[in-house]
């Protein structure tokens, strides 16, 4: 058993050193638009022809609000890719942490306590709390 506790906290000291080599990262995606502009007599309204573009969108939504970000075609369009693209790496990353986190959590014992005076001193607060957090959500409703 120590053995995997050793392995699993070198995974995820590994893991942690590849996060910090990222680098800077911005979350969101990179669209491609093509738009008509909405004059009868220019190319675009033809049936067969695509639209204006391409234009390329950085589009992304934090805490439930829209935020959207046109960019120019060269070096701000790959400053935006590449961050994109290192923040997916960092989610990976965080769900592999997590995940080896968990089965350390899963290997280390559980403290056993031998007063018994101890052990109900520990029961009466983990049900504080608990009833805290209950009253808190059902003041919230």
């Amino acid at each position: 058993m120590e053995d995997s506790l050793k392995m699993l906290e070198s995974k995820r000291n590994s893991l942690y050193k590849r996060i910090e080599d990222l680098g800077d990262f911005r979350r969101g995606t990179i669209g491609i638009n093509y738009r008509k502009c909405g004059k009868s007599n220019c190319a675009c309204a033809k049936p067969e022809h695509s639209g204006h573009g391409p234009q390329y969108l950085w589009s992304t939504t934090i805490k439930g609000r829209s935020y959207a970000k046109s960019l120019k075609l060269g070096a701000e369009l790959q400053k935006y890719m590449e961050e994109t693209d290192r923040y997916r790496s960092f989610t990976k990353l965080s769900e592999q942490i997590v995940k080896v986190n968990e089965e350390l959590c899963d290997l280390r014992p559980v403290q056993e306590t031998e007063d018994e005076k101890e052990a109900g001193e520990l029961k009466k607060k983990l049900q504080l709390q608990f009833e805290k957090k209950r009253k808190k959500r059902l003041r919230k409703l």
